[in-house]
């Protein structure tokens, strides 16, 4: 790196650190600013400036801030009081920021559901954080059914819209039900005391293992999210985002959306990504900016060449998972060249940013930030999946470009806002995220379960996560959960589940490894059903691999080792290799024409 290089990056660096400490400070400082009164200020600021809107209904700050009050009385007349919870199941839409913000404003918390769950992880989601009330946009009702009789028998129903079914005409409408109520804002006399440690939202994560895990967001944590990424992007009230990330995951429905409305800047949402009109329709929106997942960026680049690839007003984007191999081109060809990676969790203390849109970087820590943000790389076991400590009983950092497990110190100090932990849930869950005593006594850390590593100039690159969690189109599958749903097949006996690499694809896609009572006449078509109907379907795996028995280790763990390593590659595994074609929408048996075509990325999954 050229002089030149180096003062432009720490300028970057510098400007990019300022804006978000700028914006973010203050959170802590003001413990009785939550954002209840944030959405108020907003309305107040920019009243009749255009908010949020889509191809069918848009809400200025005003009228956002007003039906989110109608929601606010509506949750506090169904008995919502104080960290009760409402889980939420709706696509994106404007509506979906008015209704947990008006439950916040209640005093309440709302659980914003993955649409794509299946019933028994959909019922888990709800049960687990307690949730008596759930709201479910119409679109959505038969896949709640689903989920239903896993419910208690107290958990109220209510419909968003008009539904066709007979199931959604029996069940209150809440969005006719608001119509009785004010948009006024809540008089002081009558509202609930809220801090910024009281509970927001709870936002669902995979974790390493089990069901998903509900990370606990309080008021300080959503701020902290929707100012920060609004410090990182440098918005304005000007710019304008694309919204096609889902919004019950943080990345869209709060970094993205928080972006440009904490300064008067508008979003526009679709309910689903679509390649082919993605640049269009940013144009005839006249948006300035997007946030992406890396599989976004692979789809856009993989459309055909057009005039549309630069007729655009896109001055940025930001996001996570651009692998440094569609960096360049996705940069070159749309014509982006501020392009900010991020590595964040939603439930993390770590948040690093690449401002200088550094290829192949998820984000950097100049050695004049390391006290600002305290993020280290420890060396790593992998074994034994812990971290390795030395004679000293401590944990050993790793030296510039050594592989090892991110940790970030938890602390609660305002002028270091990002590195908080606000656990799950569960405490139990939470207390496995914490690593005590780690480099100094008393001291605590929160594992990210990532392997990375730091170069000498500060620069983060990910390597892969830790144990059996990995990532496919955007989202972390748990292989513990999808094992589960394997096993309850007939037939089979015993899975083990893990992610392999695929040519020309981001992240890892799943393969089962599957010990089967009878191989030869296993119900392959019976099976494909089976997860279809159990898992979401970016967790279904893609390769099936029949094993006479499943090898295990002394202490009864499965091995995955040698098989992550071997994958679907005929020259190196002689047991039948199945994959799930979407072509044929079956399992077929891998023979070398087919898997040359995988390997030249012909078949699009």
């Amino acid at each position: 790196m050229s002089i030149f290089e180096r003062l432009s990056s720490e300028l970057a660096y510098v400007r990019g650190a300022l804006r978000a400490l700028r914006r973010t400070t203050p959170i802590a400082k003001h413990p009785n600013h939550t954002v209840r009164e944030l959405f108020e200020e907003l309305a107040a600021r920019h009243a009749d400036r255009l908010a949020l809107f889509s191809d069918h209904e848009s809400l200025t700050y005003r009228e956002l801030n007003g039906r989110a009050n109608r929601y606010a009385r509506w949750a506090r007349n169904q008995g919502c009081g104080k960290d009760d919870v409402i889980a939420l199941l709706m696509p994106n839409r404007p509506e979906y920021l008015c209704v947990w913000l008006g439950v916040a404003k209640a005093g309440g918390v709302t659980a914003l559901l993955n649409t794509n769950l299946p019933g028994p992880a959909l019922a888990h989601c709800i049960n687990v954080v307690g949730s008596k009330i759930v709201i479910v946009d119409a679109s959505l009702l038969p896949q709640f059914e689903a989920a239903k009789p896993l419910l208690g028998a107290d958990v109220k129903l209510f419909v968003y819209g008009e539904s066709a079914g007979e199931k959604g005409a029996e069940c209150p409408r809440v969005d006719d039900q608001l119509q009785g109520f004010s948009d006024a804002d809540i008089p002081a006399a009558e509202r609930v005391p809220l801090t910024v440690n009281d509970h927001c939202l709870f936002i669902y994560t995979s974790g390493t293992t089990g069901m998903p895990k509900a990370a606990n967001m309080n008021h300080y944590r959503v701020q902290l999210a929707m100012n920060g990424f609004s410090g990182v992007t440098g918005a304005t009230r000007d710019d304008r985002i694309y919204i096609v990330l889902p919004m019950y995951h943080s990345n869209g429905g709060l970094g993205g959306i928080g972006s440009v409305l904490t300064v008067g800047g508008s979003c526009f949402i679709r309910d689903k990504f679509s390649a082919r009109e993605f640049w269009f329709e940013a144009a005839k929106r006249e948006c300035t900016m997007f946030i992406y997942i890396g599989e976004l960026c692979r789809y856009l680049l993989a459309a055909p060449p057009g005039p549309q690839d630069t007729a655009h007003k896109i001055r940025m984007c930001f996001g996570n998972g651009l692998r440094p191999d569609v960096f360049v081109p996705f940069r070159d060809r749309f014509n982006i060249h501020q392009i900010t990676e991020f590595y964040a969790a939603t439930e993390s203390n770590i948040t690093i940013f690449n401002f200088d849109s550094k290829p192949g970087a998820v984000g950097r820590i100049p050695k004049w930030m390391e006290r600002k943000f305290v993020v280290k790389i420890a060396r790593f076991d992998v074994a034994t999946e812990t971290p390795v400590r030395g004679p000293d009983g401590r944990c050993i950092e790793c030296a510039p470009d050594e592989t090892g497990e991110a940790l970030g110190q938890i602390l609660n100090d305002p002028s270091k806002p990002a590195n908080r932990f606000e656990g799950y849930a569960d405490r139990d869950a939470s207390e496995k995220k914490v690593l005590h005593d780690a480099f100094t006594p008393g001291d605590a850390w929160f594992r990210s379960g990532d392997l990375m590593r730091k170069d000498d100039l500060g620069y983060f690159y990910f390597i892969d996560r830790i144990g059996d969690t990995f990532r496919w189109k955007g989202e972390n599958v748990s292989t513990t959960e999808v094992a589960e749903a394997l096993t309850g097949f007939p037939g089979v006996k015993e899975a083990t589940v893990y992610g392999v690499a695929v040519p020309h694809m981001e992240g890892r896609a799943g393969m089962v490894a599957l010990a089967a009572e009878d191989a030869a006449g296993f119900d392959l078509a019976g099976f494909r059903t089976h997860i279809s109907g159990h898992l979401p379907e970016y967790a279904r795996p893609l390769f099936i691999r029949f094993q006479d028995h499943l090898e295990v280790t002394g202490t009864f763990k499965q091995r995955k080792v040698e098989l992550v390593s071997e994958g679907f590659d005929l020259s190196r595994v002689s047991d039948p290799l199945y994959f799930n074609d979407p072509r044929a929408g079956a399992f077929l048996r891998i023979d070398a024409k087919l898997a040359g075509e995988l390997a030249a990325g012909l078949v699009r999954l």
